[in-house]
């Protein structure tokens, strides 16, 4: 059954001259039908130079909203519209905006993983990839740093410098506990540990690197080490046994999955190609003001 609908998925990606998007963190299966696959900042850059006329993205509500940011031309769709994020839910634009009343001055860092209209109010986005390199280009000594604070805490100690830090976080994230980790060490000492910057600072403190998603991939790709504990959302150990079959990859626990990630699947793709429905466009007035602060974030490696 997978295989007939794999095979309509792809006569109607050629008859509505589609592109496929799909994140990481995506089931296996809308994995194995991306066009292009990689995090939030790879996605982006896709999104922003594609000569598609439609792009489907199977993501969270956000990474679709930044993709028609970056291409109002084009027509994106989200094959669940119910797939979203709870950290970008943990910030709104009004509470940003009180939030920068109560600290003038300060410069707005916002991470990717938030609202169109949360990247309005904001002077530059970041992703996991590049929040580092994003802070460290901010000739400011107030930076505002939303929603996520892990990521921001990281960033505090990487630079040595102190963030105003919304109190925001990833769900999924938060759930690979520090004694997780430990108990995985001591199962498998000859493993390096592998996380992402949103795990709790006790969990990144136990890790021999703090990588995005990509970062991951492309540690494992040039390292000659053969075995990792990951400490991501569970489903890149999926595309890290698939790339690399003569490494071993553990999950640092098996309830880091994200269950918005999970909504999409190979029938939702095909019948948003058939009905070309849950369509996500930005309101133009957002789109322009959150614009900016995006391109700013993809000059920045």
């Amino acid at each position: 059954m997978s295989r007939e609908i794999i095979e309509k998925i792809k006569e109607l990606k050629k008859q509505r001259n589609a592109v496929i998007l799909v994140h990481n963190y995506q089931r296996r299966e809308v994995q194995d039908i991306a066009d292009f696959s990689g995090d939030s900042l790879e996605l982006s850059r896709k999104a922003s130079g594609t000569d598609a006329d439609v792009i489907v993205f199977c993501g969270v509500h956000f990474m679709a909203e930044t993709a028609s940011i970056l291409s109002p031309d084009k027509k994106v769709l989200l094959p669940d519209l119910e797939s979203g994020c709870p950290m970008a839910d943990m910030i709104n634009r009004q509470q940003l905006i009180q939030f920068k009343k109560d600290n003038p001055g300060a410069t707005v860092v916002t991470y990717i993983n938030s609202t169109a209209e949360v990247k309005a109010e904001t002077d530059i986005c970041c992703t996991s990839s590049n929040a580092v390199n994003v802070v460290r280009s901010i000739d400011n000594d107030k930076i505002i740093f939303c929603p996520d604070r892990n990521l921001g805490l990281y960033v505090e100690k990487v630079l040595n410098k102190k963030l105003i830090l919304w109190q925001g976080f990833c769900p999924t994230h938060m759930r690979m506990l520090p004694e997780y980790v430990i108990e995985k060490k001591h199962k498998y000492p000859k493993a390096l540990v592998l996380v992402h910057p949103e795990c709790q600072p006790e969990t990144v403190a136990l890790a021999d690197h703090v990588l995005s998603t990509t970062g991951i991939m492309n540690y494992v790709a040039g390292s000659g080490h053969n075995e990792f504990i990951i400490g991501t959302e569970n489903e890149i150990t999926f595309i890290l046994r698939k790339k690399y079959p003569d490494k071993i990859f553990h999950t640092v626990t098996d309830i880091a999955v994200c269950p918005n990630m999970k909504k999409n699947t190979l029938e939702k793709v095909l019948w948003t190609l058939q009905e070309m429905k849950n369509e996500i466009k930005v309101p133009e007035e957002i789109r322009v003001l959150a614009y900016k602060p995006i391109r700013k974030m993809l000059d920045i490696y």
